[in-house]
């Protein structure tokens, strides 16, 4: 009898050990400060999906062009969205859908400097009268500067919102895949008012505002979300986002990333959840060998 409750007792005692143990690390886990190296990550797969963005948005800006606006004429020589002659773009119509694929090759490279290859898909049904039109987005072999994207994205485009301006509204579901193996698989839903250049045919006096909310998911498991605080602000005639701020969450530790006061350049600052702030260099993350 007293082996019996000895045994009871110890297998009590070792249970609560192993318990208090999980909990433990669960704490450590939920306060490991977000680093420098993921933050670049996450910034850069956001970069990579708003100049996603800007190529739907110069493919379709032909069929939609925002009603009552006087647009620049064809023949002024200034493509609206400087696609290179090394992307091809090939319309396949059935009825009033309409398949739109961009085909960069092998290696294109865009005007700013990003090197694509492979294929964008955009089907969508063509209605000059519609004030919004859904188009389904798919990637066929898609790379962006060496990083792989593939699943779909569906962006309900409007042609006015109150504001007078163009609008696209985002459903992401996508996988981002570098080179050195990092995998981020990326679903949530971004606003993208389009806010001045809108009835031009100049690439460079674009400025967008976004909004919107995320979860990216590291291939370890980690997860990240995503929220903007204060709209991101990007003007096509700077590489970078030039104001607004991005607040993120990892488990119990919350950090924002601020892009600064509207001044062009390739500095952030991202400040942890003890208040340190960090300036990050905004520019593509190590690769690995």
């Amino acid at each position: 009898m007293y082996n019996l409750i000895f045994r009871m007792f110890f297998v009590f005692i070792v249970s609560t050990l192993i318990f208090t143990s999980c909990e433990n690390n669960d704490a450590i886990e939920q306060t490991v400060q977000i680093s420098e190296e993921e933050t670049i990550t996450l910034i850069e797969s956001e970069d990579i999906s708003d100049e996603m963005d800007n190529i739907v948005d110069d493919v379709m800006f032909e069929d939609f062009a925002t009603s009552g606006k006087e647009v620049a004429s064809k023949d002024d020589g200034n493509n609206h969205g400087g696609m290179p002659d090394c992307a091809t773009r090939t319309v396949d119509i059935v009825g009033t859908t309409k398949t739109v694929t961009v085909d960069f090759g092998e290696a294109c490279e865009l005007p700013n400097g990003h090197v694509l290859s492979g294929k964008i898909i955009m089907v969508y049904v063509y209605d000059e009268n519609s004030a919004t039109v859904v188009v389904t987005i798919t990637y066929d072999g898609f790379y962006f500067n060496e990083v792989a994207v593939e699943g779909s994205n569906i962006i309900v485009k409007t042609r006015e919102n109150d504001n007078g301006n163009p609008q696209s509204i985002k459903t992401i579901n996508i996988t981002l895949t570098w080179p050195d193996g990092e995998i981020i698989s990326k679903e949530g839903t971004k606003t993208r008012e389009w806010i001045e250049g809108f009835d031009t045919r100049a690439w460079s006096d674009n400025v967008y505002l976004i909004t919107g909310s995320w979860t990216s998911i590291f291939k370890d498991g980690t997860v990240f979300s995503g929220n903007i605080i204060e709209a991101l602000r990007r003007e096509m005639s700077c590489r970078f986002i030039v104001s607004g701020i991005v607040e993120i969450v990892r488990g119990e530790t919350t950090g924002v990333i601020n892009f600064g006061d509207g001044t062009c350049d390739d500095i952030a600052v991202f400040t942890d959840s003890e208040g340190v702030e960090t300036e990050i260099v905004l520019r593509r993350r190590k690769m690995g060998n």
